[in-house]
């Protein structure tokens, strides 16, 4: 289980999430006011998550409900957002239950879930920025799915998500050809609220969380019925868990971590 030092000073305080000692994974939780900001940090692996940093998002999230957070924002330290799943650490199906968790509890949270994106936001990092119900990104961020590089597919409620926050056109464009998509052109299209960095997510957090409770709630929940999880096509599971299995997904995990070109085979 992970474990916590809280450390008091000032105005806010910091909590640390030490997910493993060695070696050191964190994920810090600092409040501002009734704002908290959860940071990855895993800046060694370009904070890109891997089963316990899962975990210890997930119970950041209850700590922030139980704590009567107002709004949670989320982001990673420099120099990116999230660079996706940490390939090296990834058991599959529990991996993509903890992963399946943290994004369905950003969208059913009774708060204001907002990602602060700076650098890249990939794959894993894609999926938790459009789980969140605002995002501020810098302009030169890059945000983008690209499993179709890895041999792998993404779950339906993660290609619903996508179509419903960024488009049909840019879902598709993400999961057909694994293009990325800047932060000024998806704020063109709406999908990013506010281009800026973690001051100004900060600052519009900060007056979110002073609107009613109650309201933000209420509509929140509108807003996640109106999105129920999508009925999922035996075809549809069948697809993803042959690509899951294939050697195609071996080769693509392999080449990523040899930093190589992948050689499909469509096997």
């Amino acid at each position: 289980m992970p474990y916590w030092i809280a450390v008091l000073g000032g105005r806010s305080h910091t909590v640390v999430y030490m997910v493993d000692r060695t070696p050191p994974m964190q994920l810090t939780v600092d409040w501002h006011g009734s704002v908290a900001l959860v940071t990855i940090n895993r800046p060694e692996r370009r904070n890109a998550v891997d089963l316990p940093t899962l975990k210890a998002i997930r119970e950041a999230q209850i700590d922030v409900v139980d704590k009567s957070g107002r709004a949670m924002v989320i982001t990673g330290a420099a120099p990116a957002f999230c660079a996706g799943a940490d390939l090296s650490g990834v058991h599959e199906e529990e991996f993509a239950s903890a992963l399946h968790d943290v994004l369905h509890a950003m969208t059913t949270m009774p708060i204001v879930t907002m990602a602060c994106i700076d650098g890249p936001a990939l794959g894993a990092g894609a999926q938790i920025a459009a789980s969140c119900d605002i995002r501020v990104a810098t302009a030169t961020s890059a945000i983008g799915i690209p499993a179709a590089k890895l041999g792998l597919v993404v779950n339906h409620w993660t290609v619903e998500r996508l179509v419903r926050e960024f488009s049909w056109p840019v879902a598709r464009a993400m999961l057909l050809t694994a293009r990325l998509y800047t932060g000024a052109e998806l704020a063109q299209l709406g999908s990013v609220h506010r281009l800026g960095d973690l001051s100004d997510a900060l600052s519009w957090a900060k007056e979110i969380a002073a609107m009613a409770p109650l309201t933000i709630a209420g509509h929140k929940l509108a807003l996640a019925v109106s999105a129920a999880d999508p009925q999922v096509n035996e075809l549809v599971i069948d697809a993803r868990e042959r690509a899951w299995g294939s050697n195609d997904a071996i080769e693509g995990r392999k080449a990523f971590l040899e930093k190589r070109p992948p050689n499909f085979m469509g096997s």
